[in-house]
């Protein structure tokens, strides 16, 4: 898998809205079609690539569907997109399916909760660069907490796809069972689950529970690979591992993203310069939002 750049395949796309489910807790599925110059703009997503989604002119939902603590927020103008990464891209023939997973956070997703099926919503993307998978590696870890499993599940199901001979084993991380945006993806013998408060599958964070995996399992370094996406201490612990592992390491940042394209310099990321220690500073939106772990200063 290649990195795809988005100041060469993106464009402004006008997509339209198959479904708009609520799931678990706060979460939704968005999934959205694309058909003629738009879905060929999408035909070569790669998974950790993300979309600025229009809110603007969204509607706001009955005061009855408004959570409590989000009835003062609610009423805001909503100008600058959002940034949203993708569940899944399903690419046929004559069109592109994309999947957007989604928290209801803030009043810019409380709106998009209003969204019905059939409406048109404008998009900008695919936006960034996403995950690689260098050559020979026959083991991915895959680590993910909270929304940033949204990626995370992209991943796991093209490595499925593209690199069969890869063996995946999948981290996910939560509050609670009940913060759990899905399912791991692999095979349950190669997938773990990690809530803080023990409610499901291992007691205490999820890169715990990646250290005592590969305590026990000792893979190759050099044939090994950890991807991650989640809160940045999350990902700076999972930084960490890898660095005392000496195993090749992604992780996928998250930061206030207002134009997706690097105009507004909004998501700076502060990294190390190739072949020295001087500090430089990178965008999130262009030149990642996939870093080398060993490149960002946490």
């Amino acid at each position: 898998m290649e990195k795809a750049c988005s100041d060469k395949t993106s464009r402004l796309c006008t997509a339209t809205v198959l479904a708009n489910t609520s799931l678990n807790g706060s979460f939704y599925l968005l999934k959205l079609k694309l058909a003629g110059a738009d879905a060929k703009t999408f035909a070569n997503t790669v998974p950790g690539q993300f979309i600025e989604l229009s809110v603007a002119n969204l509607s706001i939902p009955a005061e009855t569907d408004i959570p409590e603590q989000l009835i003062d927020k609610s009423r805001r103008n909503i100008i600058l997109r959002r940034p949203f990464s993708f569940a899944d891209v399903l690419i046929r023939p004559d069109f592109v399916q994309l999947d957007i997973m989604y928290a209801v956070l803030g009043p810019a997703t409380l709106r998009m909760t209003t969204i019905r099926p059939g409406e048109q919503i404008s998009i900008i993307g695919p936006l960034g660069n996403g995950f690689s998978i260098p050559p020979r590696k026959t083991t991915a870890l895959l680590i993910a907490g909270g929304i940033g499993a949204v990626p995370i599940h992209h991943l796991a199901k093209y490595i499925k796809e593209h690199h069969g001979n890869i063996k995946t084993v999948t981290f996910t991380g939560a509050k609670t069972a009940d913060d759990l945006p899905f399912r791991p993806v692999s095979d349950d013998t190669n997938s773990f689950i990690a809530t803080d408060d023990g409610s499901e599958g291992y007691n205490g964070f999820v890169t715990n529970c990646l250290a005592q995996w590969l305590s026990n399992n000792r893979p190759a370094a050099d044939e090994t690979i950890i991807y991650a996406c989640g809160p940045e201490v999350m990902l700076a612990e999972a930084a960490k591992i890898a660095d005392k592992t000496q195993i090749d390491c992604q992780v996928s940042l998250e930061r206030m993203m207002a134009c997706g394209i690097g105009l507004c310099q909004s998501c700076a990321v502060k990294c190390r310069a190739e072949g020295s220690n001087e500090e430089i500073y990178k965008l999130c939106c262009k030149d990642g939002p996939v870093f080398d772990s060993c490149e960002v200063i946490w």
